[in-house]
Parts: structure tokens; sequence; C-alpha cells
């Protein structure tokens, strides 16, 4: 038994933030790939020189060749533009997509049961162009929102009330941006729900803070976007099925039926170990929760239709 290969494909900031946390954790050998010559293997170069202060042994290496990521357990995939001032969505998708199409079109043939993990965005809509290119099964494409914005979602929580992050725990169905979903009655503290612990106005904004964390780190940093809760949520997930965790994370996945939706990407809890997502969790939603994971569905089901054939 070799140790674990992960690919992240795209050597930005959060590709190579993914890389360092996999690495540092001692998790897996990571192989970082970009199309731009130099970067990853300087990047790679930095996090192995890296590796003898954090006292771990695993190796990474940067690389412009996709022959190097042969055999990888799982695929990560960062690359794409982020938006450009003056640049609609409509734009980015078509982009992103053809970026996205063609990294894994390059990634999934050499690794043929890798589990796919999708941070591009527009997230949702960029799992359906990675499925397409790759032909892998529902249970080894996945995108990474969910995590991220119940982190959100969760810090939040944590200091609207003075407690410590690590007794809340936050519940986000939906697609990633401003139709997502987060379900105030199964987010806790300590077990209790937020609904006990806060008045109506004050969930109804924190809410609306976790839909538009993206947006609001990007207005501060104002060349960028973020990374650092983007890498450790991704590192969350290659780390659940790595290690066969059987954590219950959201993510995004390919619903069959559940929830009232069929063939469309859209976030919700799933069982994530061992060969990706071994199982959707379904929970009964309210009429209001359900009318908003609609929307959110509807939104998604919008983009899928614009993408390039």
């Amino acid at each position: 038994m070799g140790r674990n290969k992960v690919t992240v494909i795209g050597a930005g900031n959060v590709g190579a933030t993914t890389a360092q946390r996999i690495a540092e954790a001692g998790l897996a050998d990571v192989v970082l790939v970009d199309i731009v010559e130099g970067l990853p293997q300087g990047k790679g170069l930095d996090l192995a020189e890296a590796a003898p202060v954090v006292r771990h042994d695993a190796r990474v290496t940067g690389t412009n060749d996709y022959a190097a990521t042969a055999g990888s357990d799982v695929i990560v995939v960062t690359s794409g533009l982020a938006r450009q001032p003056g640049m609609s969505r409509d734009d980015l998708m078509a982009k992103n997509a053809g970026i996205v199409k063609a990294v894994v079109e390059a990634s999934a043939p050499l690794s043929p049961n890798a589990v796919l993990i999708v941070v591009t965005n527009p997230l949702d809509a960029m799992c359906h162009v990675a499925m397409r290119a790759s032909g892998f099964p529902r249970e080894r494409v996945l995108g990474m929102a969910g995590v991220l914005d119940s982190a959100r979602f969760r810090t939040f929580i944590a200091e609207e009330l003075g407690v410590s992050v690590v007794d809340t725990s936050a519940f986000v169905l939906g697609g990633h941006g401003d139709t997502m979903v987060p379900l105030p009655r199964y987010s806790t503290v300590a077990g209790i729900p937020i609904t006990d612990l806060l008045p109506a106005d004050r969930i109804k904004a924190l809410v609306d803070r976790t839909a538009n964390g993206g947006a609001e780190i990007v207005a501060l940093l104002k060349t960028g976007s973020a990374y650092y809760a983007p890498a450790a949520s991704t590192f969350e997930m290659v780390d659940a099925i790595l290690r066969d965790r059987r954590r219950v994370l959201p993510c995004a996945t390919l619903l069959k039926g559940e929830y009232g939706v069929d063939g469309l990407f859209v976030g919700v809890p799933v069982v994530l170990g061992s060969g990706g997502m071994q199982r959707v969790i379904e929970i009964t939603l309210t009429a209001d929760e359900r009318a908003a994971f609609e929307k959110s569905a509807a939104a998604v089901q919008e983009l899928v239709a614009k993408l390039p054939a």
C-alpha cells in the first residue's frame, strides 16, 4: 500500500492552500498542476521546503504535465477565472466551463477511480461540466460549497452568541451563493437550536451575511477572493474520503429524486467516506424551507441551461 495521492488542479491561492493543508496533515502526497509554467513548480518546491520544519514527509510536486497525476485517489479542481470587473456571471460561466472541461478531460482518464471535488465557480453548474467530462458516477463527483457556507454560518453564530465555534453546528442546503438555504431549526449551539437562542431578526441577519459571505471578503480584499476557509473546507472533504470517516457534510451532489429534484447538482447533506458520496441524507422540510430549496434548485437549473453544449 503506497501513500494516498491527491491532485490539485489550479495553483492559485485556493489550490496552493489546499495542497498545504493536505501535505501538512500527512494525509497524502500532492501533485499541484497549473497551466502557468513555473507557478506550480515554484509553489510545490516552497511547500516541500516547509516539510522539515512542519515535520511531515508527504511529497509535494508541481507540474504543468498531467502524466504526474496518474493514479490519484482524489482530484480537486480549483482552476478557473475569478470574476473581473464588468464581466457578467454568464461570461464567467462560459469561460470556466471551458477550463473545467479541459482539465477534467486531461486528468480523469489517468485516475479512473478518483473522486472529483469541484471548487470552481459557479459551483453547481461546474459539477455538471465535470461529471460530463469525466463520465464518473455521481458518487465520485462532488462540489465543495456547503462545508464553506456552514463554516461561515457557524462563525457568525458563535460571534453573535459569544460562544466557541467548536460547539456550533450549521445546516445549509441549496446552491452556492445568493440562493443558499440555511436551516436555522437544525443549526445548533451544543445541540440547542439557534431558534431557541436568538430572535428571528438576528437569525435573518446572520443568514443574509452567510449567503453573501464570499462577496463580503471580495469587497474587503478588492484584488482577490477568499481562500483560507475554502481550502480548509476542501481539505475536510478530502480527509473524510481518504480516511473513510463517513462524515455527514453538506456537498453539491447529483440528486436523483431526493428532495424532489432529479438530475441537478444541489447542496444537501451526504455521508462522505471511501469512494466518495455514500448516501444522501434526506430530511423533511417545512413549506417555507421547501419553497426556498425549490427556488435554489431553479436557479441552478437556469445556469445549467446556459452551459455550452
